[in-house]
């Protein structure tokens, strides 16, 4: 058995070649031996996890169906509300707070699917951050060098994935956060449309950025979580009303229709070699010919810090408050233009491809870095191709390239709105063909 394919595991628990409960007391072995070096976890849910196991091979017995996900062993940033746990959201103040008295809706999706949940991930404090050195709980350590990051701020959901320790976990992006950590521990990692999956239960930074989303070690695996947690919630006011749009039954269709294009400019420029690199690799596998110009990428940048920055005023970075309205509002205008100019793009696009980060995992602590001859704060950097993206709420996965070095990198593939369908299908051709492959530690 593959600890790192989930539907994998659901096959095999459902033939009763293995019980979900050895599947999870193997996972919680994994968990023990390893995250010690890795700083993934923060909270381990080993009775809970087990008894939840016992239920699916219970269920199973019983000649019921136990989910799609049955017996599929996943841990949530701890963001997430999980029932009789703290939500510590990465902060120390939190650890004062009461249990959790249910969970977030789709963290219960999820186990109402039969997948088995063992645990929360560390995180940058309230999500604020691009690398998980959180100074409360200690930095994640990214699973290929745990001398460097493991990214952020879902820092712990990229590295427990990539580490081997469950085959799948949440995580939320507001500028990046999923997919930075995904691109430089080297698995795939999903932001959805702003609005497609349900945030009730899931605490906020950003309130019109903040998305949720899983990350895996195959596509198969990461359209299975998605299909499951999508629908409509009338507790998250922003979660749309759309039905259920399956991805898992798309993997196999291939790209034939799909329009691909290269974006350059902004996404072209202040980056490694080797990540321009990854990219023409993708470009080349999927006979992408086309180059689009997104204008205006640093403005979307500075407009999407200001807006985040008041959002988060309300919540927790006190500093955004003492910034002057107009300022605020001159951002949303922006935001509003900026949106039509980059929906124009996809009337004759459906997919783009841009790199996730500007460079490999940096090292823990490691303040600044050199790009063609410039030094600039490494931190920040890290959301240089991510942040426009987040800014109109587009969908993207962040898909791990083959081959390139000793570090990961990631591509973005990027879609217009609620055309997830297309990533997916884009993905599923690429793994298929050997050009992207998660890195996972055996």
């Amino acid at each position: 058995m593959n600890p790192s394919d989930s539907l994998g595991i659901a096959a095999d628990v459902r033939t009763r070649r293995v019980t979900a409960r050895e599947t999870a007391a193997a996972a919680l072995a994994r968990i023990r031996a390893r995250d010690p070096g890795l700083n993934c976890f923060s909270a381990v849910l080993e009775e809970n996890g087990l008894r939840d196991a016992a239920a699916v091979d219970a269920t199973l017995a019983a000649g019921r169906e136990p989910g799609l996900l049955a017996g599929m062993p996943f841990a949530v940033k701890n963001l997430f509300d999980v029932r009789g746990l703290v939500t510590l959201a990465g902060s120390k103040i939190n650890a004062e707070h009461a249990p959790a008295s249910r969970d977030a809706t789709v963290v219960g999706r999820l186990r109402g699917a039969g997948a088995v949940l063992l645990g929360a991930l560390n995180m940058d404090e309230y999500a604020f951050g691009f690398t998980t050195e959180n100074s409360h709980y200690g930095p994640t350590r990214n699973p290929h060098d745990p001398a460097r990051v493991a990214g952020g701020s879902s820092g712990g959901s990229a590295a427990a994935v990539a580490g081997g320790l469950v085959p799948f976990t949440l995580g939320s992006d507001t500028n990046g956060s999923i997919r930075v950590p995904s691109a430089l521990c080297g698995i795939y990692g999903l932001k959805p449309t702003y609005g497609r999956l349900s945030r009730a239960g899931a605490g906020l930074f950003g309130i019109s950025f903040d998305h949720v989303g899983p990350l895996a070690a195959s596509v198969r695996d990461l359209a299975a979580a998605y299909d499951v947690m999508q629908g409509p919630d009338p507790t998250d006011p922003v979660c749309a009303g759309r039905a259920v749009e399956p991805c898992l039954p798309l993997l196999g269709k291939g790209t034939e229709g799909l329009r691909i294009a290269v974006a350059v400019g902004h996404f072209a420029t202040r980056g490694e070699p080797e990540v321009f690199a990854a990219v023409e690799s993708v470009a080349k596998a999927l006979g992408a010919v086309s180059r689009v110009t997104i204008e205006e990428n640093d403005r979307a940048r500075a407009a999407a810090t200001i807006i985040t920055a008041s959002e988060g005023a309300s919540l927790h970075i006190l500093a955004g408050a003492l910034l002057p309205a107009a300022l605020y509002i001159r951002a949303q205008r922006f935001r509003s233009w900026y949106r039509a100019q980059v929906r124009k793009i996809f009337r004759e696009v459906d997919v783009l491809l841009t790199p996730t980060t500007p460079f490999p995992a940096p090292r823990i602590g490691q303040d600044t870095i050199t790009i063609d001859g410039v030094q600039v704060l490494t931190r920040p950097m890290l959301g240089l191709y991510t942040q426009p993206l987040s800014f109109i709420g587009l969908p993207v996965i962040s898909v791990p390239v083959a081959g390139l070095g000793p570090l990961p990198l990631g591509v973005q593939l990027v879609a217009a709105p609620w055309q997830e369908a297309a990533l997916f299908r884009v993905a599923a051709a690429l793994e298929r063909d050997g050009i992207i492959a998660a890195r996972t530690v055996p």
